[in-house]
């Protein structure tokens, strides 16, 4: 039993110092490492569901332990040892001590979420995001040299409720990417179109779909919205760190659903600006097709929130 016992602790400490993890991120407890404002916020939360139920864990094993040792049955004695039943003060106490911590759990997720989904009434930049089986369309509303129309009265756009609407760019244009399943990033060669984003700016997804469910994940954001047909999702995340980050879809959407990756490229304004510019030379310009009109229950709950 001891040398079972000994293989069992060594074999458990080289799987915690095997698994590449430094000092730094430990206290991620898996997580990447944030590159949004917002994300810190959602890292807070993991952490301290974590802390939670290492917390519940620990008493958990604590009690089990406690009984299997020092209440396990004698070697002498043989007779049934004292039977406790209805146990008033025990069974309240398991009863409101689980009420409390779903209770408190409760309160701090709830409290991030109506922060995360705030969206502010100008953002700096919106993007119309469009699932689709098996790839994403990128259209950013905004005015581009090369690209001219009214992204509020479009008809490409006519899916997207009127509260969204009524808060893009005046006279927006638009210009876009969509990706297939064999698109690549030139610079990474990482499959997936990519999403181009300014940093320190205020980007709002406006999220829709052509057929299925999907969900919008950019990894390192820590921030993902489900993509409903018929529905539309809308989220804001300010990019603070420069770089190319991996996306993909996080809904079982089908038979290619592994291969709805995309790339997210922060940049700074004035290459931001650039890719747009360079995206209106290619002719990419206009709006695209936001994805399956609202159904008329949707309709009624939009009217009831404005």
């Amino acid at each position: 039993m001891r040398r079972k016992l000994l293989q069992a602790l060594t074999a458990g400490l080289v799987l915690a110092t095997a698994t590449g993890c430094t000092y730094e991120d430990f206290p991620r407890l898996g997580m990447p490492t944030p590159t949004t404002e917002e994300a810190p916020r959602i890292l807070s939360l993991w952490q301290g569901s974590w802390a939670a139920a290492l917390a519940v864990g620990v008493l958990v094993w604590g009690l089990i332990l406690w009984s299997a040792f020092f209440h396990r049955r004698s070697r002498t004695k043989v007779e049934v040892p004292p039977q406790t039943r209805y146990n008033m003060p025990i069974e309240a106490l398991y009863t409101v001590v689980p009420l409390i911590i779903v209770s408190v759990l409760f309160y701090f997720t709830a409290r991030d979420e109506s922060e995360l989904l705030k969206l502010d009434k100008k953002p700096d930049v919106t993007v119309n995001v469009v699932g689709f089986q098996w790839s994403w369309c990128f259209n950013y509303v905004e005015s581009v040299s090369g690209s001219s129309g009214d992204a509020k009265s479009a008809k490409e756009l006519s899916a997207i409720p009127d509260r969204f609407k009524d808060q893009f760019p005046a006279n927006a244009g638009g210009v876009y990417e969509c990706g297939v399943p064999g698109s690549r990033n030139p610079q990474t060669h990482n499959p997936g179109p990519t999403l181009w984003l300014p940093e320190g700016k205020r980007v709002r997804f406006v999220l829709t779909s052509r057929d299925v469910i999907h969900s919008f994940w950019v990894v390192p954001f820590l921030m993902k919205q489900d993509v409903i047909p018929g529905h539309t999702n809308a989220f804001e995340v300010t990019p603070n760190k420069e770089g190319t980050y991996l996306g993909k879809c996080a809904e079982l959407c089908g038979v290619d659903h592994s291969r709805m990756l995309f790339n997210v490229k922060v940049v700074s304004q004035e290459r931001y600006e650039q890719h747009l510019k360079d995206l209106a030379k290619k002719g990419q310009t206009g709006y695209v097709p936001a994805g399956i009109a609202q159904t008329s229950h949707e309709k009624n709950r939009e009217t009831n929130q404005l």
